[in-house]
């Protein structure tokens, strides 16, 4: 990858987040299929629906700043993925497997509140002020869900995996 301007990294980011928003539509619908606390569940399914808006953001965020909508490739998100598909398939007590899938989603969405903060300040350095909202939107989603998490791991899940 040859990088020569802060426009080219964060178009490169941007493909990057891209694609990891669309392997996040793909893996979540296994995630609700495998949490058994109902909260977990309808936290996963309520953040599917975010994430397919999110998808719709960034490739608005493409259009704001000019560039076709394109995907990179995320290897991170992969073995974040992967890692929450160990979770998905692990045998144990059902509040322990919730546990560790509460787990793996929070790492994705410190990952994703990483890579939104970025861009989004790229974004105005770069003189993209709408583009730089749509992301803080975005980021604002991915926060909202973390601390969903943070709730219902620390409500029940926790509580029922101790």
């Amino acid at each position: 990858m040859d990088l020569q301007s802060l426009k080219e990294l964060f178009i490169e980011q941007l493909e990057d987040a891209l694609d990891a928003e669309k392997q996040l539509v793909k893996a979540i619908p296994d995630m609700v299929d495998a949490a058994k606390t109902p909260e977990l569940r309808s936290a996963f399914e309520e953040h599917l629906t975010q994430t397919k808006g999110q998808v719709g953001r960034l490739e608005q965020v493409f259009s704001v700043i000019g560039e076709p909508a394109k995907e990179g490739s995320c290897d991170a998100m992969e073995g974040l993925i992967k890692e929450a598909k160990s979770m998905i398939k692990a045998d144990g007590q059902a509040a322990v497997v919730d546990a560790g899938l509460v787990a793996a989603a929070q790492k994705v969405e410190h990952y994703e509140m990483a890579t939104y903060g970025t861009v989004r300040t790229w974004a105005n350095e770069l003189g993209f002020p709408e583009a730089a909202a749509l992301l803080q939107q975005t980021l604002n989603e991915e926060s909202m869900a973390n601390e969903k998490l943070t709730r219902i791991a620390e409500s029940l899940v926790n509580v029922r995996a101790a």
